[in-house]
């Protein structure tokens, strides 16, 4: 789960983070009162969304008056921002973020992200600040400075200090940004996060060390312990399909292709979306209803996937295991006549009690088209789809 900047940027100031004072505002008429109450010389209006790159796209603007403060609210208030992160269908500013100007002299780029390799934290720091970090690692790799921390490890000093020398710091300002580092660390560890980035951190004129910027990236399997970030979740900026998977515990993640997938188990999931790459057809989402899945989840399933406009075809591919067919088809059946099933959707079921579960469907009456092998399950689908959009 994502966070906003202005969520990150409170967690950050708890733990000992320096941070610009700001507010966030969900009007317009909100964000000239924050701009009143900081009082500034200069603000910064900040759009408010889940995505990098929203200062290219027109969602960050520096003004040096309340009437610009207005000026820049009601142009980012409401306006569908395109960013690369966002693809071509961009997100809805419905929050912004006014904070007080910086008197910046030079921006630096921090982050700390879980490293799959070491399992521990590795920091990741350039001199290259306020770029997207990824730009940086292909045109210039020497500026991207990483220090690999041992799991369970605490950061050191002198660590931090070191990582501060090679950002190219000198005398004061190292131990004001080593000081900085090990805060951020520190939030990363006691929150558990994925990811904290720092981009940009600057360094004022005033020779201050700020966090300009900030996103953090938390593990929902963490959230039973840390119940005050589950509860930063905005749902506004989550897909409405996703956001229905997670109440019937589905592992859904939506794509950009035109079969639905509907499977039990990660692995087959991956497999048969590849085999309907290979067939000459595009999944539509990633989805793994899991192995203990009732009757009442597979046709959460199939009316979830049934509901998505992309989706011209659907591929039920189940290995029932643990998960008996006969319940996999009895959703299977209850949804289908629900949504007075019109699009092609092929069924493979292999496992326990898979007589009846055949049996289910046929006696049902409805178009399901059997699948024997795994083999065809992804050409059928393909085939059908195809026919149909003729």
């Amino acid at each position: 789960m994502n966070i906003h900047e202005y969520q990150a940027k409170e967690l950050l100031k708890s733990n000992g983070v320096n941070v610009p004072n700001g507010k966030v505002a969900f009007t317009v008429e909100e964000a000239i009162n924050v701009a009143k109450e900081l009082n500034a010389g200069v603000w910064v209006v900040k759009a408010q969304i889940h995505a990098g790159g929203r200062g290219k796209a027109g969602g960050v603007k520096v003004v040096k008056s309340i009437e610009e403060v207005e000026q820049a609210a009601k142009e980012i208030m409401g306006k569908n921002l395109v960013t690369p992160q966002t693809g071509p269908q961009g997100k809805i500013v419905k929050k912004l973020y006014v904070e007080e100007g910086s008197n910046i002299e030079k921006e630096f780029y921090i982050s700390m992200v879980i490293d799959r390799e070491t399992n521990g934290i590795t920091v990741i720091a350039s001199t290259e600040g306020g770029m997207e970090i990824e730009e940086v690692a292909e045109k210039t790799p020497e500026k991207i400075i990483k220090h690999k921390l041992k799991p369970c490890a605490n950061m050191e000093m002198d660590e931090a200090k070191d990582i501060a020398s090679k950002l190219g710091l000198k005398d004061d300002l190292i131990d004001k940004a080593a000081n900085f580092i090990l805060s951020v660390h520190k939030t990363t560890i006691s929150l558990e996060a994925l990811m904290v980035e720092i981009n940009p951190m600057v360094i004022t004129k005033e020779k201050e060390v700020y966090a300009l910027d900030a996103k953090m990236g938390f593990d929902e399997n963490s959230f039973y312990r840390h119940e005050d970030i589950a509860n930063l979740r905005d749902e506004d900026e989550e897909d409405p399909l996703e956001l229905e998977a997670k109440k019937h515990d589905l592992n859904y993640v939506k794509l950009d292709g035109e079969i639905g997938v509907m499977v039990n188990g990660a692995g087959l999931a991956m497999a048969t979306m590849d085999l309907i790459k290979q067939n000459g057809g595009k999944p539509a989402n990633f989805m793994d209803i899991a192995g203990a899945a009732t009757p009442e989840r597979v046709a959460a399933a199939f009316k979830l996937l049934y509901s998505d406009k992309d989706v011209k075809g659907i591929l039920c591919n189940v290995f029932g295991g643990m998960m008996r067919t006969n319940s996999i088809a009895e959703g299977l059946v209850t949804a289908a006549n629900e949504v007075k099933m019109a699009k092609p959707v092929v069924v493979r079921l292999e496992g326990t009690n898979i007589e009846l579960g055949r049996k289910i469907l046929k006696d049902s009456g409805l178009p399901f088209i059997n699948a024997s092998t795994f083999g065809e399950t992804a050409k059928k689908i393909v085939e059908a789809v195809k026919k149909e959009e003729k």
